[in-house]
């Protein structure tokens, strides 16, 4: 038996080791025209030296399935609604959610579309990643332990890649769009409107000024102090879910980023400087790679460096030497929720501006690891796949850009060979990708901005409810033209950022429409940190990085001071305590800050008793409704008004005044924080919650190996409304800063490590200094391995 198990490990580690990627030497790779030199540096960050862009495409392909092919696998299997193949049970909810879309038909339809140079490059990246996976000594250690057997990659797993983009970026809006048209079905127009402001005081768009916050609704539009009219009064505990506010409110993935560029005319230098930090959850391995191409151009040599995503051939940020650029959601509005209304003489039909037209029908087969199967029926109609039904029973269906013809495709990759901010900014209503905000900086000094991606021309309303579209009054009307898209460059003050917050105003506003804009307090401090620099390093982008000064929580700070007065402290030595911490808080979202953990969890709660009563009829209604952030991000408006004017008819019955209410909700806040360890309210300090825990997707079903597939765990400081953003779950998946025309002079780093491998040097070598906010070159250093791919012959 012993000789057994011995036999078995030796086997199992030669199996590990025979599926780490060649890093040197020669290797044949079939359709190359010349050989690729392939040089990674000590991280083992490759710059892939070709004598043309098919066989860069190539060698490209071959690097990304040796490194990260499972990594590639997820995501395709993500957007397809294939996991449960892999996973087996696990993953069917998630399957089951994705399937009615089918976008496995769409990405075929939509790569075999693209044009006749981006399809060559397509190619012959996929033929790269079957090569770079077929010359692995074993299959990559993730099948072994699951025991399946890693498919080919086909041209269609590409725009795979791109839609799980999509579904990672934009599969909420349509949940959001869901919620707002329950607020406006159940709830007073003038307590809707109170709740759902457009922007708060904290906006800080590109143009135009901030939106002032609603008035608050009389107690003739609701009037909580009257128990029959209380939305409370008819809930009862539990018809109600749980809540979505706490003191650990907003500690979900965090999907977004921060971006800006700095005009030559306000740098040390005299370049114009980009930076970008996105934002998403946190992986193992991270979800960028990075690389260095490098070809002959009608310029001359071509050298595109930064991050790409594996499973797609291009850099997706970074920069070429004349463009710099970088992305962040755009949360504009990109997809619509069209309430299908039924033929009265047939039920298997709904109606149309053309007249009656039955449903069309399909079955999808989902897959089960074991050997089972799932069919699904999946309805659709002329706006997009019927996707659920609202609280009224109502069938509804999915109107969203990357479903239709031009939505979805590769032409992104052109943004290679762009000169200056014009060509880039020109290149932004040709190309089907998740919309972002795009930001740009040229070698010549100057920045702009713009969105990326197909936007939908809009007939007869603004995309924010839900609707009929049977009389044709409403419709989508196409894609708008290149002219009529949103751009600012050059502004006078040398300074564009954004941050996933509302950048435009007026017509340019109308046009992206709203999809959930975040709290524009993170975009404020950027704005407010770049003005301070009128000579701007690329340390000094790092330094607005890494920023966790607590700026937006300053009022809610004195709040709790103000709550935690003598007579409330009397006799409460908790409170006296917490007091004391609240008082020495810092300013900052720091890990040893006991205060800064105290005061965010207070205004979570107050948002709990003060909010919750108003959209109680909405969760109620729908079971999908837990709070009202799911209509609107912009919850602090309404918010700040309620506990500053302080209306008692708006005030919970539970509560005899607003101070009860602010005391109850420091109780609430010390007793969910403190939990059972009483008397160690010093010990719970921010970085005790803010834990961060990167994992690799197998530890979840094998906590056995989390020690040798996940990263170390590590306390860091940073919140959400902060340009530091950090959640123990996401946070910064790269942060870089570049001059173009001076790449040696920025700086990139990112979680984890370059390779997927954990035998790897380079699993997570990269990562400390991520962590710590140490910049590491942005440039590949010399070279540590060469390894040259040769045309078979």
């Amino acid at each position: 038996m012993i000789a057994v198990a011995l036999g078995v490990a030796l086997w199992v580690g030669w199996a590990l080791r025979a599926s780490l990627p060649r890093m040197e030497g020669e290797l044949p790779l079939a359709g190359l025209a010349d050989p690729v030199r392939v040089e990674r540096d000590a991280h083992g960050v490759p710059v892939v030296r070709g004598t043309n862009r098919l066989d860069v495409a190539r060698a490209t392909g071959f690097l990304h399935a040796q490194d990260r092919f499972f990594q590639m696998d997820l995501l395709r299997r993500r957007a397809a609604g294939e996991l449960s193949e892999i996973f087996g049970e696990f993953a069917l909810e998630m399957d089951r959610e994705v399937r009615p879309l089918r976008l496995r038909q769409v990405a075929h339809r939509a790569m075999a579309s693209v044009s006749r140079p981006e399809r060559a490059m397509l190619d012959a990246y996929t033929e790269g990643v079957n090569a770079g996976l077929q010359a692995l000594g074993a299959m990559p250690f993730e099948y072994r332990m699951l025991r399946v057997e890693p498919q080919p990659w086909l041209p269609a797993d590409t725009g795979l890649c791109v839609m799980a983009m999509f579904l990672t970026l934009q599969q909420r809006q349509a949940g959001r769009e869901s919620a707002l048209g329950l607020m406006h079905d159940l709830l007073p127009s003038e307590l809707v409107e109170f709740l759902t402001p457009r922007g708060t005081e904290w906006d800080a768009p590109l143009e135009g000024a901030p939106f002032s916050q609603p008035p608050l609704p009389g107690p003739g539009v609701l009037d909580l102090r009257l128990e029959e009219s209380s939305p409370l009064a008819r809930i009862s505990p539990d018809d109600a879910p749980a809540s979505a506010f706490g003191p650990h409110a907003e500690d979900a993935l965090v999907y977004g980023s921060n971006n800006w560029a700095v005009a030559g005319t306000h740098t040390a230098h005299g370049g114009a400087l980009l930076a970008n930090d996105m934002h998403l959850a946190l992986d193992v391995p991270n979800i960028w790679y990075r690389a260095s191409l490098v070809f002959p151009a009608p310029e001359g040599e071509r050298r595109i460096v930064g991050a790409m995503l594996p499973g797609v051939p291009f850099v997706v940020v970074g920069s070429n030497g004349h463009v710099a650029w970088g992305f962040t959601n755009s949360q504009g509005d990109w997809s619509d929720l069209v309430v299908l209304e039924t033929d009265p003489g047939d039920p298997e039909a709904y109606l149309t501006p053309d007249g009656p037209r039955a449903f069309e029908r399909a079955t999808e087969t989902i897959r089960i690891r074991g050997g089972g199967e799932e069919p699904l029926e999946v309805l659709s109609t002329i706006w997009g796949p019927i996707v659920d039904e609202d609280h009224r029973g109502r069938r509804r269906a999915l109107r969203w850009v990357p479903l239709l013809e031009g939505g979805l495709d590769t032409a992104f990759s052109r943004m290679e060979g762009a000169r200056d901010i014009d060509e880039a900014l020109a290149l932004a209503p040709e190309v089907g990708i998740p919309h972002q905000n795009f930001v740009c900086a040229d070698s010549s000094g100057r920045v702009g901005w713009t969105i990326v991606g197909r936007i939908p021309r809009r007939v007869g309303f603004d995309g924010r409810l839900p609707g009929s579209w049977t009389d044709g009054s409403r419709r989508w009307d196409g894609w708008l033209d290149a002219e009529e898209y949103p751009r600012i460059f050059d502004p006078p003050s040398g300074r564009i950022w954004t941050a996933n917050a509302r950048v435009a105003s007026g017509e340019r506003l109308a046009t992206i429409g709203f999809g959930g804009y975040a709290l524009g307090a993170r975009a404020r401090q950027i704005r407010d940190d770049l003005m301070d620099i009128e000579e701007a390093s690329e340390a000094d982008m790092l330094s607005v990085q890494l920023d966790d000064r607590a700026v937006f929580l300053e009022r809610w700070r004195d709040l709790l001071l103000d709550v935690l007065d003598t007579e409330t402290t009397a006799r409460h030595p908790e409170r006296a305590e917490a007091r004391r911490w609240v008082d020495a808080w810092g300013g900052r979202a720091r890990v040893d800050s006991v205060g800064y953990r105290l005061v965010r969890g207070f205004r979570n709660q107050v948002a709990r008793a003060s909010l919750e009563p108003l959209v109680a009829p909405c969760r109620k209604a729908d079971e999908r409704f837990d709070s009202i952030e799911q209509a609107t991000r912009q919850w602090e408006g309404p918010l700040w008004a309620l506990v500053t004017e302080r209306p008692l008819h708006l005030l919970d019955l539970r509560y005899p005044s607003w101070q009860e209410l602010f005391v109850a909700a420091v109780d609430e806040t010390l007793d969910e924080i403190i939990g059972e360890n009483k008397g160690a309210l010093a010990e719970r300090t921010w970085g005790e919650h803010n834990t961060v825990l990167i994992r690799h997707p197998i530890s979840y079903g094998a906590p056995a190996l989390r020690r040798w597939l996940d990263m170390p765990r590590a306390s860091l400081p940073g919140d959400n409304h902060m340009p530091r953003v950090q959640t123990p779950r996401s946070g910064a998946s790269e942060r870089l800063a570049v001059s173009p025309g001076r790449e040696e002079e920025g700086y990139f780093h990112m979680p984890g490590g370059q390779s997927g491998h954990p035998l790897s040097p380079h699993y997570g070598d990269g990562h400390g200094d991520w962590a710590r906010g140490d910049p590491t070159p942005f440039l590949p250093g010399p070279p540590a391995h060469v390894l040259t791919l040769l045309p078979s012959r």
